[in-house]
């Protein structure tokens, strides 16, 4: 919670904000956004910033024209990345800011040990009064280990941070009843509680050439921020005073307001970090217990299965409705589980041949995902 209205704030500038359309950087841009962080941070507040741009660094540094094949865009962002850090330190340092670059992948996020010490070099460098710089690490990252776009690693970094509000800046007000570039009779939609299928539809796919990510992934990365109780803001960036409007809640935007229930930092990190690797259905009277009663997931309840997964790995919980509920850590793998669906854990020896855990999810690792069921306090 914030403390006298000072809040942690991170704030996801777009390839479209950062170069106002153009195929490269605009600094002029960039001059105009980090005097606007730095008037966040003399009202007292935090500064995150999850910067693209790379590769249109890269673009501007050679000068000619290049693919747009992934090797390609990875010899562009390993070109400008250096460029761009070497830019925000510029114009930070005008107001005698310093700021620190982190790059990030999804092996950072899902490995426990790892996120714990990203998050505690984030936590220092706050102290510090050090802005942090942070994108994702394109010029190396696959897509194995890629995040995939910077909408969904702010909300993440949003999560590691502990923050209060995701800003993400881009070529837009915000979410639109339809596509207002080809409808003029679009409306914006000011404020969501519940991302729903109608929603998503609307966002539509990517809009822009130079971007990865559109209205789509910044759905994506707002239902995350939400979960973890981090209200998230879409903007447009070229608005003069954009920011600081944004936090006196004067700006034409949308605003996804953070669902009540706090998750604890464990539950923050199962939200983030590790990929969903297999699905369990459960009847009504287990998913009532999980998500309306504070119990583990029992094998006694689960319908089926699907998907492969080990001991250990991450799995989502589903109704026999078909709606996403939690996720969590399993403590058999789909082979083992298979064996003990709809059994009492009494039976669990017999069947595996070993002694296992009463709970195929234990609650303390596990994370309602279903707003309407988060009837309870997640600590």
């Amino acid at each position: 919670m914030t403390k006298n209205n000072k809040q942690t704030i991170v704030i996801k500038l777009g390839t479209s904000v950062l170069t106002a359309g153009s195929q490269t950087l605009n600094k002029p841009r960039l001059v105009e956004l980090v005097r606007q962080c730095v008037t966040l941070r003399q009202a007292g507040h935090q500064v995150i910033v999850v910067s693209s741009g790379a590769v249109a660094a890269g673009r501007g540094v050679l000068q000619q024209q290049i693919g747009h094949s992934l090797a390609e865009k990875q010899m562009l962002a390993a070109i400008g990345q250096g460029q761009l850090i070497h830019l925000w330190q510029s114009l930070f340092s005008i107001y005698d800011i310093t700021v620190a670059q982190m790059l990030l992948t999804r092996a950072d996020l899902e490995h426990r040990e790892r996120y714990l010490t990203a998050r505690d070099m984030l936590t220092k460098l706050l102290e510090h009064h050090v802005v942090p710089i942070i994108n994702e690490n394109d010029a190396v990252a696959t897509s194995e280990i890629k995040v995939g776009d910077n909408d969904n690693l702010s909300a993440y970094v949003a999560i590691l941070a502990n923050a209060d509000k995701l800003v993400l800046l881009t070529d837009q007000h915000g979410l639109f009843t339809a596509d207002p570039r080809a409808n003029p009779d679009a409306q914006l939609i000011e404020q969501v509680t519940h991302i729903n299928d109608e929603l998503r539809a609307l966002a539509g796919g990517s809009g822009t050439q130079l971007g990865t990510g559109g209205m789509a992934t910044k759905l994506q990365a707002a239902d995350i921020a939400q979960r973890a109780g981090v209200d998230v803001v879409i903007a447009k960036g070229s608005e003069y005073d954009i920011l600081p409007q944004v936090l006196t809640q004067t700006a034409p935007s949308t605003t996804f307001l953070k669902f009540d229930a706090p998750v604890g930092g464990r539950k923050r990190w199962l939200l983030s970090g590790p990929k969903s690797t297999g699905k369990i259905i459960c009847d009504n009277g287990a998913i009532n217990a999980v998500c309306n009663q504070g119990a583990s997931l029992l094998a006694k309840g689960i319908v089926s299965i699907e998907g492969q997964f080990k001991r250990g790995e991450l799995v989502q919980v589903f109704c026999q409705q078909g709606t996403l509920q939690a996720q969590g850590l399993t403590s058999l793998s789909n082979q083992e589980l298979g064996l003990v669906i709809g059994r009492h854990s009494s039976e669990f020896a017999q069947c595996l041949g070993f002694e296992s855990a009463e709970e195929i999810i234990h609650r303390d690792n596990l994370v309602l995902l279903n707003q309407h069921s988060q009837q309870e306090v997640l600590n």
